[in-house]
C-alpha cells in the first residue's frame, strides 16, 4: 500500500494523494509511505520517484545493519524497528529516503511508530514547523523509546531468575538465562548499530535538517546511548547469575560427595574385617569362638564411632 501526504506553499496539508497521478513541483515538501508493497508498487521508488538502485535493492533486502548513504538530492537511511514475541525479539527494517522536500518511508510490515507521526500530522492544526527531518526525527524518536519496554522486561525477568520465587529447578532457570541472554544479544545487534548511525549523523556536515536539530536527535542519541548500556550491563549480570548458579551446584555436588566419602571412609574397615571373616576357612581360630560374634561387631562399632568423632573433630561435616 501506498500513502501519500503533502504540504503545499501555502502551509496546507493535503492527503489521499495518488502517486501516479500527483504533481511534485505542487508541495513544498511531500511523504510518501510505502507499506508492505508489492513488487508493482516498489518499481516506484526506482521508476516514479528516480532512487537509485543500490538504495532500492536495500530496501528490498531484509534486515540490513542500520546506516546511512548520501545521494544526490537525498540521505538513505535503514533502521531497526524490534518486538518481542514469546521470548523472541523480532526485527524488522524501516527504511528513509529524506531530502529537503521529501520523506519516504519503506518497510515490509506494518510500522506503529509511522502510523503514529502520520496520524498526528493529519491531526496537527499547524503544519509550518513540520519539515521532512522533523517527521524523520519524531518516526526515530519513538523507534528508539520502543527499545526500552523491551529492555525493562528483560530486567524483571532476570530479577526474577535471580530471586527464583517459584522454585524452579536450576535446569529450568538456566534454560531461561540463557533464552533472556539470547534476546539481550538481539537487542544488542540492533542497539548498538543504531548508536553508531546517530553519531555519523551528528557529525556529518552533509546533513543540514540534523545540524537544525541537533539538539533533538542528540537526545536520541543519548538514549541509545543508555539503552547500550542498559543492554551491556544486563549480559554481565546474565552472566554473574550463571557463575553464581554454577558455583551453587558445584558447592551443592561437593556437599554430596563429601557426605559419601565420609559415608565409605567409615565402612571400609568395617567392610574388611567383614570380608575377613566371611571367607569361612577352616583352619581360622576365632570362627569357633562363641563370643566372637559379638566382639567382632564390638570392635566394628568401635571403628565407625571413632571414625565419626575424628571426622567431625577435623570439620568436615561443618
Amino acid at each position: 500500500m501506498i500513502n501519500m501526504i503533502g504540504i503545499t506553499y501555502e502551509n496546507k496539508l493535503e492527503q489521499d494523494l495518488s502517486i501516479n497521478h500527483v504533481d511534485f513541483t505542487k508541495y513544498k515538501w511531500y511523504w510518501i509511505d510505502f507499506s508492505e508493497p508489492t513488487e508493482d508498487e516498489i518499481e516506484h521508488l526506482e521508476k516514479t520517484i528516480h532512487f537509485h538502485p543500490l538504495a532500492v535493492e536495500d530496501c528490498t533486502q531484509r534486515l540490513q545493519r542500520p546506516k546511512l548513504d548520501y545521494y544526490d538530492n537525498h540521505t538513505f537511511y535503514v533502521t531497526h524497528i524490534v518486538r518481542e514475541e514469546e521470548r523472541e525479539i523480532l526485527k524488522e527494517q524501516l527504511n528513509f529516503f529524506v531530502g529537503e522536500n521529501f520523506v519516504v518511508t519503506f518497510h515490509r510490515v506494518i510500522a506503529a511508530e509511522v502510523t503514529q507521526v502520520w496520524n498526528r500530522l493529519i491531526a496537527h492544526a499547524d503544519v509550518s514547523q513540520w519539515d521532512t527531518f522533523y517527521v524523520f526525527y519524531q518516526i526515530l524518536d519513538k523507534i528508539v523509546d520502543n527499545y526500552f519496554p523491551l529492555i525493562y522486561k528483560i530486567e524483571d525477568e532476570l530479577d526474577k531468575i535471580e530471586d527464583n520465587t517459584q522454585n524452579k529447578s536450576m535446569n529450568d532457570l538456566m534454560m531461561e538465562l540463557f533464552e533472556t541472554r539470547n534476546m539481550l544479544l538481539n537487542l544488542r545487534h540492533s542497539i548498538n548499530p543504531m548508536r553508531d548511525l546517530l553519531y555519523r549523523m551528528l557529525n556529518s556536515h552533509h546533513l543540514n535538517g540534523v545540524m537544525e536539530r541537533r539538539e533533538y536527535f542528540s537526545d536520541i542519541y543519548d538514549h541509545l546511548l543508555k539503552l547500550s548500556e542498559m543492554v551491556m550491563s544486563n549480559r554481565e549480570m546474565t552472566a554473574d547469575i550463571r557463575d553464581n548458579y554454577l558455583s551453587l551446584n558445584s558447592h551443592q555436588t561437593n556437599n554430596v560427595m563429601k557426605v559419601l566419602t565420609i559415608i565409605t571412609s567409615i565402612f571400609a574397615p568395617l567392610t574388611f574385617i567383614a570380608g575377613i571373616y566371611g571367607m569361612n576357612f577352616e583352619n581360622m581360630p576365632e570362627l569357633s569362638w562363641s563370643l566372637g560374634y559379638f566382639v567382632t561387631l564390638g570392635i566394628m562399632g568401635i571403628i565407625a564411632v571413632s571414625m565419626y568423632y575424628w571426622f567431625k573433630r577435623k570439620g568436615w561435616f561443618k
